[in-house]
């Protein structure tokens, strides 16, 4: 079997401002069977780029076997020039197109890619509502105030979710977004208060017994992060995600000065750079992105290697339902998973679209998929709003 051509997606939604404009690709064999991928850059300012690293590393792979997976990621990594120690916009590229192999591997032998990577140890996986600062709707409804802020996180436990994830600190009292500049340095009471005010309402709307996530996006430093996490721990911390620039030193500094657990991954690359984060523990959770860290099969090792290291796992998801299901396929088999990440752009129609299945959580948990491959397909959808480049 050998690949003859892979079509480039550059999907087109309904999104405000055009912000969300997801990367799909379908890898083609003469074998008649198709494999789909995604390059997890939909959103910031990385989607042309990654769009064009596709198409670039599309050129790469005609011909090929597309079933020597092993094979292709290795020429795409180390031939390429950028591909080693390479960041975002490569390893979205190589992601997308692992995704698709895997896909075509699972339809070639009949079975859901869990089963190709060793077989489930769960049936069923526990989801947390994430973002919930865009409110818990149909729609993103950004939310500022602590009584809005409960009034998302109680729609979410009437779902049956028991866990939930704030960025407590992106608007301020106002609903104007935070500047980057008040995020750094020593915070004042201004800022103190109002993020602890604001966990406290959703503590208090959810109970005890609901685990909270407090998100940062990276945007504080490491000091401002320190003292946000000693404000908000006695109120009962998860694990604080991205409270700094991912850093292994520093990421080490901020779970030893506040006691929480640290989450990361969403801008870490490769199993290399994941090293370095387990050897200072700096991190106990991490969130490596089937769609940028180097797909599947990256994933798989970068999820043995924190094993070792006795770390956690929760794979990444800001994507189409195409990386959903690929994290659900990985998550049902390694040890160390933790809690599936539902993102609210997976409950918006304009993303839900793009795949012929929508896949959504029930009582706060998520069923495996059981078809073959990833179990799920790019719609038509999908193919009829984008800009579209064919490599054959």
């Amino acid at each position: 079997m050998k690949i003859t051509k892979v079509d480039i997606l550059h999907v087109r939604t309904a999104h405000k401002n055009g912000h969300w404009r997801p990367i799909l690709c379908r890898v083609y064999t003469d074998a008649g069977i198709y494999g789909d991928g995604e390059a997890a850059l939909a959103y910031g300012e990385a989607q042309f780029a990654a769009a064009g690293m596709v198409r670039n590393l599309s050129r790469l792979i005609i011909g090929m076997d597309p079933l020597h997976h092993e094979v292709v990621w290795d020429k795409l990594y180390r031939t390429t020039f950028w591909g080693q120690n390479g960041g975002p916009v490569v390893f979205a590229g190589i992601s997308a197109i692992d995704m698709a192999l895997w896909d075509i591997k699972g339809k070639y032998y009949d079975a859901p890619v869990h089963e190709l990577l060793g077989g489930k140890r769960r049936d069923h996986i526990r989801t947390y509502a994430s973002q919930l600062q865009m409110g818990w709707d149909q729609d993103i409804v950004p939310c500022y105030t602590g009584e809005a802020l409960a009034d998302a996180a109680r729609k979410a436990v009437a779902e049956g979710y028991d866990c939930v994830k704030f960025d407590f600190f992106t608007l301020d009292e106002n609903g104007k977004p935070v500047p980057t500049e008040d995020r750094i340095g020593l915070l004042g009471p201004r800022y103190i208060k109002m993020i602890a005010s604001r966990y406290k309402a959703v503590r208090d709307a959810v109970g005890p017994d609901v685990d909270i996530i407090m998100e940062n996006h990276s945007l504080p430093d490491t000091r401002t992060s320190i003292q946000l996490g000693q404000a908000c721990k006695p109120m009962g911390v998860f694990y604080f995600e991205e409270p700094n620039t991912p850093d292994p030193k520093t990421s080490y500094i901020v779970h030893q000065e506040t006691g929480l657990p640290v989450a990361s991954g969403e801008r870490i690359y490769s199993r290399w750079q994941y090293e370095e984060f387990f050897k200072t523990n700096g991190l106990q959770i991490i969130q490596p992105d089937i769609g940028t860290c180097g797909g599947i099969t990256e994933a798989k090792k970068i999820c043995d290697l924190a094993y070792i290291y006795d770390v956690g796992v929760q794979i990444h998801i800001c994507a189409s339902p195409l990386c959903t299901a690929a994290a659900l396929q990985l998550e049902a088999v390694i040890p160390n998973f933790v809690i599936h990440e539902h993102h609210i752009y997976a409950r918006v129609r304009a993303n839900k679209e793009l795949c012929i299945y929508d896949y959504q959580p029930k009582d706060g948990k998520f069923e495996i998929p059981k078809l073959p491959g990833l179990g799920n397909e790019i719609s038509e959808t999908a193919f009829k709003n984008c800009d579209l480049v064919t490599v054959d």
